[in-house]
């Protein structure tokens, strides 16, 4: 348990930014998962903008969105080429 009072806002704090860096990862990997599933241009449009908001929301760090980005979109040019 916290002892004083500003130990007792960061507990408050930090339970409050948990759940909304847990809403917006959840949120990513939605979108990411919607993706897979079909596999379309506008699919993957959606959830690179998903991770870009992720990134200004501070929940994400900037390259790790840039990787998955850009596994995202070599997995759906490999799916073109094939084609």
């Amino acid at each position: 348990m916290a002892n004083t009072k500003s130990a007792e806002k960061r507990a408050r704090t930090s339970l409050k930014r948990n759940l909304r860096n847990r809403m917006v990862k959840s949120r990513v990997r939605t979108f990411v998962r919607s993706f897979t599933q079909e596999q379309t241009p506008e699919t993957l449009r959606a959830a690179i903008s998903e991770i870009d908001r992720a990134v200004i929301k501070g929940v994400m760090h900037r390259n790790t969105a840039a990787r998955k980005k850009s596994r995202l979109t070599r997995r759906l040019n490999a799916l073109t080429q094939a084609k």
